[in-house]
């Protein structure tokens, strides 16, 4: 039975409800990410992608586009696992700092404390690895990769691989993105925690973290609703170029969900691998030897979407292409996977942050 009481009780619920409701998005800013989406992934028949959106870990937006699987004629939903290429150093790098943290490393220590006979190893840091301002060449531009790519690499062959070529510059001289130095990243935390990287991280984040469909990648083990990666070709398209994940190794080689990054998100918000102090080296901007500050924390790029302070990353690796932004002020994520990298997100992942971002401030 409704009595006065209760009525007088509800009417401050319902209106709190229509509060909470003018925060969800229109149809008419629904209709404007579709529309934006659809400029690089117009084609149901072709490979696609999957975008979402949320705003203080509730989702504003949710939808997948496109083929999972051309083979088969499967289409494409929120739910499918993609290689997110590069998005991986993320991983690394916390890994690192949770190393860290323990107390059995220091970003500051040089390589050398960890790879005795590396090259060079006393002058450059785990920092300078973590930052891309080592100087160690970059392995993916090195003529020979193509000789290793389909070989099972062991971290201490891959790390052979690179090590003896010219450096491209002084540690800390400048910031140029390195391949290189998160495979070294990713041998430390080997040496350092005696669990291989993949056990690592399954183990100590994964797991931890709740995120129940993402793997160290694997072309043999049963994947649940992997989406397959392709490439276009004058032709059309054609199935990824087929390579050992044990080369990208701890630089690209992790697989995930949409829903499970926003749990990683989430995790790195609330504390749950990293205290505060270490969290804080993860997001700040670094300087050169010349005293000049560039936009890379651990792991992340710091740039700024219209002046609003932004983190984002992207990935590309055969097959596939991802990005996230995230922004701390209104905390709002944003991420898109493709599994072809004929069709990029990054732009696209970008300006829905950026509208998503103007709607709020309207």
């Amino acid at each position: 039975m409704i009595t006065k009481k209760t009525i007088t009780i509800l009417i401050p619920i319902l209106l709190l409800g229509i509060r909470i409701d003018a925060q969800v998005p229109t149809n008419k800013y629904e209709k404007k990410i579709d529309s934006l989406i659809l400029t690089g992934f117009e084609s149901k028949n072709e490979p696609g992608g999957v975008f979402m959106v949320t705003r203080k870990g509730k989702s504003l937006y949710h939808k997948a586009f496109g083929k999972a699987n051309l083979e088969l004629d499967v289409n494409m939903t929120p739910k499918n696992v993609f290689q997110i290429g590069s998005m991986t150093k993320q991983f690394t790098a916390i890994a690192i700092l949770m190393l860290e943290q323990q107390g059995k490393l220091n970003v500051n220590d040089p390589i050398s404390k960890y790879i005795a006979d590396y090259p060079n190893g006393a002058k450059i840091t785990i920092h300078h690895l973590l930052t891309h301002t080592s100087g160690i060449k970059d392995f993916t531009k090195m003529k020979a990769l193509s000789t290793i790519a389909q070989k099972e690499m062991k971290p201490e062959m891959m790390v052979d691989f690179f090590k003896n070529e010219p450096v491209d510059f002084a540690p800390g001289e400048k910031f140029e993105y390195n391949n290189s130095g998160y495979v070294l990243l990713g041998y430390i935390i080997e040496i350092v925690s005696g669990q291989t990287y993949e056990d690592f991280i399954k183990k100590n984040i994964f797991e931890k973290v709740g995120m129940l469909h993402s793997y160290y990648a694997t072309d043999r083990q049963l994947i649940p609703k992997r989406a397959y990666g392709y490439h276009q070709k004058e032709h059309g398209f054609v199935n990824k170029t087929v390579i050992s994940f044990s080369v990208p190794f701890s630089s690209g080689s992790l697989m995930s969900t949409v829903d499970d990054m926003l749990k990683w998100q989430q995790a790195l918000n609330q504390n749950t691998l990293l205290n505060p102090a270490e969290t804080k080296k993860v997001f700040q901007k670094y300087k050169l030897n010349n005293g000049e500050e560039f936009t890379y924390g651990y792991g992340w790029h710091l740039k700024d979407i219209n002046g609003t302070p932004d983190r984002e990353h992207g990935g590309s690796i055969f097959g596939f292409k991802s990005m996230g932004v995230y922004i701390p002020s209104e905390d709002i994520y944003v991420i898109g996977f493709s599994n072809c990298d004929c069709h990029s997100p990054t732009e696209i992942t970008r300006n829905i942050a950026k509208i998503t971002l103007q709607s709020i401030k309207k």
